[in-house]
């Protein structure tokens, strides 16, 4: 091989290497763009109660999120019924529920994951996503509610409180635990951020 001839080999080689550079690092931005596209409110991974697996909540973004803290031995607890029901009639148009049991209010949710939601599944029917049991006040905050209360001044004082998160993550609506799941005002601020379109990821 002549001198010239290795050095086309040699130049070949090289844009060879760099075109496949090049698409690694596209592949690798694509890979990333989902993470990168979600809210930092919802930047957050748990448990699901339902087969426990982990999933992100990042996995809900573009919708509207009901975040409630639930408990199994409440008198509020009737409201999953409610709750499932509007997951079920607005579900299609973007809206998802997610629920956290929590021990924090009146030791009413003692219970184990599993026997949880076994009470969820036989009891009220609950489809919407549920995850690992956790605190929702104090020291141990579950983060996603720590940064619903910073957001909203806010806390829960019982069970079944409630925020809704509009579709970019931006917006937070806060309401106390005797707002049931059909009440007017809330129903009302679901299909107000419903009917607003995904818009630009806020953090």
């Amino acid at each position: 091989m002549s001198h010239e001839q290795m050095h086309m080999s040699m130049t070949n080689l090289v844009r060879v290497v760099s075109v496949a550079l090049m698409v690694a690092g596209a592949g690798g931005a694509l890979a990333q763009s989902p993470t990168a596209a979600c809210p930092k409110l919802l930047d957050h991974s748990y448990q699901r109660l339902q087969g426990g697996k982990t999933e992100s909540l990042c996995d809900h973004r573009g919708k509207v999120v009901l975040v409630v803290n639930t408990a199994s031995y409440c008198g509020y607890t009737k409201q999953y019924e409610g709750l499932e029901a509007l997951y079920r009639k607005y579900k299609e148009r973007g809206l998802v529920v997610i629920g956290f049991p929590s021990n924090d209010f009146g030791g009413q949710e003692p219970g184990s994951n599993q026997e949880i939601a076994e009470f969820c599944r036989t009891t009220y029917g609950v489809q919407f996503p549920m995850y690992e049991k956790s605190s929702v006040s104090g020291v141990a905050t579950n983060p996603l509610f720590g940064e619903l209360a910073a957001r909203t001044g806010d806390r829960p004082t019982w069970n079944f409180h409630k925020y809704v998160i509009d579709r970019r993550g931006a917006s937070v609506a806060s309401f106390k635990s005797a707002v049931t799941p059909d009440d007017r005002e809330l129903v009302r601020t679901i299909e107000r951020m419903l009917a607003e379109p995904a818009g630009a990821v806020r953090g």
